[in-house]
């Protein structure tokens, strides 16, 4: 069991971590009030934010992203071939294949990075989706579960409901009476 001496040090670590990081973000906002200052100085404030933030926690993350033909940066890509193609059929066979990577190895990496498998995030880019649609659009469940993949009204309304909580018109009419409040 640690002390509560050992506590107090990490705490203390952690802010003096954070306020190094805001130091850096306050001085580039107080350069609005000197806009004369602006051109020379925020540059050189831009570049110590870029600095704390690659060489924090999630430093080595990013820096990875950056990284030509990396992991995360293949994860990336197929996040987004996922994003531009939720509505279609995709194969995981196919994403591993527009990534150049074996299909165990896009579901280890991308469970990894995102926390869940390729067609668990395919699944909630549909239902976000069509949340949106129905949200902005109004049309009806059935609708916006085929508009976004789903072929199944009932399948649509199951996912729906196990990862908003509710179907999807009660769902909706919480949401829309909570935004009129």
């Amino acid at each position: 069991m640690s002390s509560p001496r050992a506590a107090d040090d990490v705490v203390a670590n952690v802010i003096a971590k954070l306020n190094a990081r805001l130091d850096a973000v306050l001085r580039l906002l107080q350069l609005l009030n000197t806009p004369r200052d602006v051109r020379v100085l925020a540059p050189l404030a831009i570049r110590e934010i870029y600095y704390r933030v690659l060489m924090g926690g999630l430093g080595p993350r990013l820096r990875e992203l950056v990284v030509a033909d990396s992991y995360s940066q293949r994860i990336a890509c197929a996040v987004d071939l996922l994003k531009r193609r939720y509505a279609e059929a995709v194969r995981i066979e196919e994403v591993a294949d527009a990534v150049h990577m074996s299909t165990s190895s896009l579901h280890h990496h991308f469970k990894l990075i995102t926390a869940m498998s390729p067609l668990q995030f395919q699944k909630q880019l549909r239902l976000h989706q069509a949340r949106r649609l129905m949200l902005t659009e109004g049309i009806d469940a059935a609708a916006a579960g085929h508009r976004v993949g789903y072929e199944s009204p009932s399948q649509f309304s199951r996912e729906y409901r196990r990862l908003f909580g509710a179907p999807p018109r009660a769902e909706i009419a919480q949401v829309r009476s909570v935004v009129q409040a």
